[in-house]
């Protein structure tokens, strides 16, 4: 290491901290590699507590030399984006805001909600600080953009079987038919796009040129859908607010201080009107200058965006102002960026209404902090925990009448879900009908080899029968000192090691309130996959009953269909286009759906 930070050059470049575990932790930029790197070790009073603690865990360094400190800017966001460095600020909170991904990669695209920008030739919208504001536009969409919501691969001109509801009641264009022209599906597709970048004025006029041009041409069936469509839209311009006196584009942001780190306010202005607002907090703030937590949520941002307007203005001046005007000018792709702090005026005004909405997201946010940090100190006093359990484990076996059985694992770290730990078991066919043994069968897997780190606390769903088997395989490990419950449904006892009377708690107490959470995620988690084994069981039943599919026809044929409902609706032709399926066997199977 003091080899490296010798050689390390009077360079612009971007540099990587990496942990024991070649794990990177932090990337940054400089004008000067050797002076900023060697700052983070020769004076940590300089820096922030939490960089301070990086530095203590730092192992091993890389730098990439760069042209410009524009360059050096660019390759570092890209590099955020791609690592999501522990100690760089994420915006997360322990999830990954939602965005609206169009699936431009596929010949006819579907609207569909993502949670990380990660297909190169998709379009995506976001991120949304709020589900449920997800919920509501992909609902409104789906009402006024006739956009299919089906997962099937789909080619031009190929008929995929009979089409579903969504076509009967005028949701969809129904592509599956194979006779829409994708000319007239993509324009569909550019509304979509048209509204979801806030631009309804131009999408109304541009709806309204395709329904005068409908008309001429005599298709009265799609000159009404597209009538309909105009109305409904002048309905939702109607409930906009319009908060500016020109008709520009442009985003306000504004940051609002709070005790643990910042909330972020964002306001969408399209066309003069109001047409979105977003909430966004970071508790890896804390202690920071607004300048730099400016400069990291506009990289946050806007990293993912597919459109930036024309003008930004913001509570403070982010620090590199210029780097990322020149940034966003490169995402935008064409026209410029201007980023502008007003002092005066409806802009400033703006900005003021903007922070009032922050700071009262900053105080719910606070509130709930609160309510889990409750949570957690109750349920370590309740079960004799040295301190609040920072990782709970939730365990569920579901199956249906006796088969198909599974087993769930879900992981709340701080008293959340935490879904990239979740795990999922498949039990094998002698203990299937055996809860009591499914449940051990888990357990010992998921303890087997302890790579995965201990849990602060285990929860089984269930009660003093699945409270034993929990006992028995963690003493088996060696791992008797994990601390183990059972929360029974129903009469919500908890069940603990040692205590021969099962433990009541209050409805409302936060304690039981957070075990019913990670109860209910396990119940949940285990039943998904037990009903997508459920259909893939029902249809390879069906399947070993059709004389000439044997196991490698059989797999191509779950592989291709979801169900056995799928498999019935159908064609031929759809049947015979799946690989290793010859034109008897499709026509043999054809005929035994329809017996």
């Amino acid at each position: 290491m003091k080899e490296k930070l010798a050689r390390l050059p009077h360079s612009s470049g971007v540099y990587l901290f990496r942990d024991e575990e070649g794990t990177v932790i932090y990337v940054g930029k400089a004008v000067d590699l050797r002076q900023r790197v060697r700052s983070y070790f020769q004076n940590p009073a300089s820096v922030s507590p939490r960089i301070r603690l990086m530095a203590e865990k730092i192992a091993d360094l890389f730098y990439i030399i760069t042209d410009s400190e524009e360059e050096a800017f660019i390759l570092e966001s890209n590099l955020i984006k791609e690592y999501s460095p522990r100690y760089n600020i994420q915006f997360k909170d322990d999830k990954n805001y939602p965005y609206l991904c169009l699936t431009l990669d596929e010949p006819y695209p579907r609207l569909i909600v993502a949670r990380r920008p990660e297909r190169k030739k998709a379009k995506y919208f976001g991120p949304y600080s709020n589900a449920g504001a997800v919920r509501e536009t992909m609902r409104l969409i789906k009402k006024i953009f006739p956009l299919r919501s089906c997962k099937q691969e789909l080619k031009e001109g190929e008929a995929k079987g009979r089409p579903c509801l969504n076509w009967q009641i005028k949701r969809c264009l129904a592509p599956c038919r194979g006779e829409l022209p994708r000319e007239e599906y993509l324009a569909v597709v550019e509304q979509v796009v048209l509204f979801l970048e806030g631009r309804q004025q131009a999408l109304l006029k541009k709806v309204e040129r395709e329904m005068r041009a409908a008309s001429d041409a005599l298709d009265f069936e799609k000159a009404a859908r597209l009538r309909d469509q105009y109305f409904s839209l002048q309905k939702v311009m109607e409930r906009q607010k319009a908060v500016a006196g020109d008709s520009r584009d442009r985003d306000a942001i504004a940051l609002v201080s709070r005790p643990w780190g910042f909330s972020v306010g964002v306001f969408k202005v399209r066309g003069g009107k109001l047409v979105g607002a977003e909430n966004f907090s970071s508790r890896e703030t804390e202690g920071m200058e607004p300048e730099t937590v400016m400069k990291e949520f506009i990289r946050h941002f806007y990293g993912g965006a597919s459109f930036i307007p024309g003008e930004i203005i913001l509570s403070h001046l982010p620090e590199d102002s210029g780097l990322l005007e020149a940034w966003l000018r490169k995402i935008k792709g064409r026209g410029r960026v201007v980023i502008k702090v007003p002092r005066r005026g409806e802009k400033k005004a703006l900005l003021e209404l903007l922070k009032k909405n922050a700071l009262q997201h900053g105080e719910q946010e606070e509130e709930k902090v609160e309510q889990e940090q409750l949570a957690l100190k109750e349920l370590a006093r309740i079960l004799g925990l040295p301190g609040p359990p920072e990782r709970i484990e939730g365990y569920d076996i579901s199956h249906f009448a006796g088969r198909e059985t599974v087993g769930s694992m879900v992981v709340f770290l701080q008293g959340k879900p935490w879904k990239e730990g979740y795990r999922r078991f498949k039990i094998r066919e002698g203990k299937a009908a055996d809860d009591y043994g499914a449940l051990a069968e888990m357990l010992e897997r998921r303890f087997r080899h302890n790579k995965t780190p201990l849990p602060s606390l285990v929860l089984i769903d269930g009660g003093r029968g699945q409270l034993s088997v929990g006992q028995r395989v963690l003493q088996e490990k060696g791992l008797a000192d994990v601390p183990l419950a059972a929360l029974a449904k129903e009469e919500e006892m908890l069940f603990l090691p040692g205590e021969k009377a099962p433990l009541r708690l209050p409805g409302s107490h936060p304690a039981l309130k957070l075990l019913q959470q990670v109860r209910d995620e396990a119940h949940r988690f285990a039943i998904s996959l037990s009903r997508d084994l459920q259909v893939k069981s029902s249809l390879g039943s069906f399947l070993e009953s059709v004389p000439g599919i044997g196991p490698a026809r059989r797999k191509a044929l779950l592989e291709h269909f979801e169900g056995l409902e799928a498999l019935k609706e159908a064609s031929l032709e759809e049947i015979k286009a799946v690989e290793g399926i010859s034109a008897n066997v499709a026509e043999s199977l054809y005929r035994k759906l329809r017996e």
